[in-house]
């Protein structure tokens, strides 16, 4: 069995460089930007601030992220439907395609290397520990 301490430090490596693969395979689209999309997608309708908080960043960043999106074409701000003096900001349709594309050429790397690269073996294996993942993350 493996020693928690270095079974912690080899998969915060890997998964650094997983991470970094994946944010080459981005293209038109900043992190910041795909970050704050993605927020929309799960949360929908939402503040500057509350996605601020949410992500652990300085409201201002994510003002002028959301700015920048708005001039995209893929958010747009409307008055809060609970408290009119705040406003919201929310995926438009061509926001919902950017950040599914963005999604979609990542699954596809990933699912080639999967088929490329590993055994049907290692891919059950991966499979194992994907769950294993998704059960540290959650906990």
């Amino acid at each position: 069995m493996s020693d928690p301490n270095t079974l912690a430090s080899d998969l915060r490596v890997v998964i650094g460089r997983l991470v970094r693969r994946f944010r080459a395979e981005r293209r038109d689209i900043s992190l910041a930007q795909i970050t704050v999309l993605g927020r929309l997608d799960r949360d929908g309708l939402s503040g500057v601030s509350a996605i601020a908080a949410a992500e652990r960043v300085r409201p201002q960043s994510v003002a002028s992220t959301v700015a920048a999106l708005e001039q995209a074409g893929l958010v747009s701000r409307r008055p809060d439907p609970g408290d009119g003096r705040r406003v919201v900001i929310e995926l438009t349709p061509a926001g919902h395609e950017a950040l599914a594309a963005d999604r979609r050429r990542r699954d596809v790397w990933l699912a080639d290397a999967i088929a490329r690269d590993l055994t049907a073996a290692e891919r059950r294996v991966l499979a194992e520990a994907a769950a294993l993942l998704r059960r540290l993350a959650d906990g």
